[in-house]
């Protein structure tokens, strides 16, 4: 696994030496693009629209734009002071809290802290974090970029989320259209919350499975090995109900599982009469 940044945790005198790995990874089908006649990659070319000519990597400057078209330029040396005065591969864990006081809107990315020595301080913070069901806020520097952080314990292993910021999450009340009240019935609401128990389960994560991008490998694959393709048939989508009441009902009896109906025991068959009784 790809060590991305290599440093140290600490809370109160306890240093532990750790190694950032990506947790997760984007699977997203990548496709490049191709010249239609030749089928040659598209070449990308970085061109001064002013002087109309191609720029080179090192002609290049970086600029925050101000107001339309002014700029304030940045030396890459500025930024570079910038970030030696407050970078420090030493993390110190701040604040501990409880995992459910933070909204999951805030979580971003996550890395797996594998111990670089130090096993038993490594240890010791797992086991800490554990028993006492906390988790730890601190600061850490990633790729130019100063980062709130969350360590926490997944599966025997200590975790880093990189959270954002409050001022990066996007204030709700500036959501448009949002009714001020529910205005619903309570016969509404009993039977969305019927319909929501009938769908209520134990998280799988196993159970989720990224479809579109299966379609998309298994064509891909069809293609390169010359196989026919098979025709997926399309679900027609469902007609919209105006009725909400009416959409609810039917949610649940499309939700409702099926109770099989006992078989009737056959009756037996009346024995044919032999002969006539005499008197």
């Amino acid at each position: 696994m790809h060590t991305m940044w290599k440093g140290s945790i600490s809370f109160g005198l306890v240093n532990i030496p750790i190694k950032l790995h990506a947790a997760t990874e984007d699977k997203d089908v990548k496709f490049r693009s191709l010249h239609n006649e030749c089928h040659t990659p598209i070449k990308y070319e970085k061109i001064c629209p002013t002087c109309e000519k191609e720029i080179e990597v090192k002609d290049i400057v970086k600029g925050y734009e101000v107001t339309k078209g002014k700029f304030v330029i940045v030396e890459d040396d500025e930024l570079k002071e910038l970030k030696e005065a407050v970078e420090e591969k030493a993390v110190e864990i701040i604040d501990f809290i409880k995992l459910n006081e933070i909204d999951p809107i805030y979580f971003n990315r996550s890395y797996y802290m594998s111990p670089d020595g130090g096993n038993k301080a490594y240890g010791l913070l797992r086991k800490a974090l554990t028993e006492s069901e906390k988790v730890g806020i601190a600061k850490i520097i990633i790729r130019s970029k100063e980062q709130l952080a969350v360590i926490r314990v997944y599966k025997d292993t200590l975790l880093m989320e990189i959270i954002h910021f409050p001022d990066e999450v996007r204030n709700v009340s500036d959501v448009p259209n949002v009714p001020a009240a529910d205005n619903v019935t309570k016969k509404e609401i009993d039977t969305a919350i019927l319909l929501i128990d009938q769908l209520t389960t134990t998280f799988d994560p196993d159970k989720y499975k990224d479809e579109y991008r299966t379609k998309v490998i298994e064509l891909i694959e069809a293609k390169q090995t010359g196989k026919d393709l098979v025709t997926v048939d399309v679900k027609k989508p469902a007609a919209q109900m105006t009725d909400l009441m009416a959409a609810l009902q039917a949610s649940i009896d499309r939700t409702k599982p099926k109770v099989k109906r006992p078989v009737k025991a056959k009756k037996p068959a009346a024995k044919a009469s032999g002969a006539t009784k005499t008197k």
